[in-house]
């Protein structure tokens, strides 16, 4: 089926943000995040793009249904989280956007939209005067346990285009696992492209 882009920011987002949701909880199931959500916890997530004026929601629909999301903010309005990492190491925030979560449905990958997501929103960001964008990534052993046969990890991907892994930013963070009981804290080791 023929998917289409939209994009979206602050308040206008608001609509979208429960079909936003639910597809996180879905994909973000899968490996690597592994991450057993609710739509409580999401909601409470997602709201900050909505709050934010400054923020970006790239959504890839089929027909009626939300099949692929990607989210964007000014990292002073990321959280405590993702910002901690940046002000410890004295990194200059105000000059960074956010570049959250991408999601997609299986499906629907390998069709060129994690480009089409990246561009929209490096495109917002420099539009709104950044200079640099940021997004990290779960780390997880080459030997876990959860890996799938074939999995494909998306650090070339990234450095074509421009970003380059920060071992000094981590961010941690927690949440439930499908792999175990109660919550557990994950790294996040953030990419970064300046310009």
């Amino acid at each position: 089926m023929q998917t289409k882009i939209l994009t979206v920011g602050g308040a206008e987002a608001a609509g979208y943000l429960p079909a936003v949701a639910s597809l996180r909880i879905r994909v973000f199931r899968e490996y690597p995040y592994l991450y057993d959500g609710d739509e409580e916890h999401e909601r409470e997530y997602l709201e900050r793009y909505s709050a934010s004026p400054g923020s970006v929601l790239v959504l890839a629909t089929a027909g009626v249904e939300v099949v692929g999301a990607s989210s964007g903010l000014p990292l002073t309005e990321a959280g405590d989280d993702f910002l901690a990492p940046w002000v410890g190491a004295g990194h200059e925030v105000a000059r960074v956007f956010y570049l959250g979560e991408s999601v997609l449905l299986g499906p629907f990958r390998g069709r060129g939209l994690g480009h089409e997501f990246f561009a929209a929103r490096e495109g917002h960001a420099a539009a709104l005067g950044f200079s640099e964008t940021a997004f990290c990534a779960v780390d997880r052993p080459a030997d876990h346990p959860l890996r799938p046969e074939g999995y494909w990890v998306l650090n070339e991907f990234w450095q074509k285009r421009g970003y380059i892994r920060e071992p000094g930013l981590v961010a941690r963070v927690g949440w439930k696992q499908v792999d175990g009981p109660g919550e557990v804290e994950n790294t996040l080791t953030f990419w970064r492209r300046r310009g």
